[in-house]
């Protein structure tokens, strides 16, 4: 979920699809997998299965890179990691600030999953004075006031935000004149950004509400399924001539929610 104005990174300028760009990361988790497991060769079946996609989808995909996989044989598994990794900016370490050292930007800092991928936490930074110099996941937390010289010392362009709603606006404000030009999103608002600036946000209150929707749904199957027999009972009363239950023209009214 992307909010804010972007700009097109160089992936994009070559002609791939934003929605392959937002693809890659799942081809890259099963391959990831599957070089872990030491399996040489994976079909665009076995993967896309492994990935959540359709096979067709997939090797549509790969075209935009220009891996075509050889009949009866598959694609090869580490280059496939190593094309992947290279056309998402991974082969190169990514310095990165989080923001908000709360119970979420905690929880993030401890994250062992960043080093792996090509990201190293470059520090940690929070507006609450007690918090300076604690330790975080062996990472001193460091004061707001230094937010900018942090961003210029370690060369930062992809912040993190986990601050409250009403503070992530203005922290976004100062990465952003910092020259941060990349914001992974956790506060529950919308940012604004100028042009250049791309952001990704992360509303976990959000997709539990969508979840909510589908579970909601799939409980008034069940039930509409449990209650299959009664239009038919209905039907059936109209048929003896139940005229209570009965239209001015004769048909069953339609029963309204209470």
């Amino acid at each position: 979920m992307a909010t804010g104005r972007t700009h097109r990174p160089a992936t994009r300028s070559r002609g791939i699809p934003e929605a392959t760009v937002a693809r890659l990361p799942l081809y890259l988790r099963a391959l990831t997998a599957l070089s872990e497991r030491s399996v040489p060769t994976v079909s665009s079946e076995e993967l896309a299965a492994a990935a959540g996609v359709n096979s067709a989808k997939l090797r549509k995909d790969f075209s935009y890179l220009g891996s075509y996989g050889t009949r009866g044989v598959g694609y090869d598994v580490e280059y496939l990691v190593y094309q992947i990794s290279r056309e998402l900016g991974l082969t190169q370490d990514w310095p990165v600030v989080i923001v908000g050292i709360g119970n979420l930007g905690a929880a993030l800092a401890n994250y062992g999953g960043f080093a792996s991928r090509g990201f190293r936490v470059a520090a940690l930074i929070d507006a609450d004075p007690a918090m300076a110099g604690k330790p975080v996941a062996g990472i001193p937390v460091q004061h707001t006031d230094d937010l900018e010289k942090i961003i210029k010392d370690n060369g930062v362009s992809i912040g993190v935000i986990a601050t409250p709603a009403g503070a992530a606006q203005p922290v976004c404000d100062r990465l952003v004149a910092a020259g941060v030009t990349s914001i992974l999103n956790f506060a529950p608002t919308v940012l604004s950004v100028p042009e250049g600036v791309d952001v990704r946000k992360v509303d976990l209150s959000i997709e539990l509400q969508i979840l909510a929707f589908h579970e909601q749904r799939k409980a008034g199957e069940e039930t509409a399924a449990g209650d299959g027999a009664r239009p038919a009972a209905t039907a059936r009363g109209a048929a003896v001539g139940d005229s209570a239950d009965q239209g001015p023209d004769g048909d069953v009214p339609a029963v309204m929610p209470a």
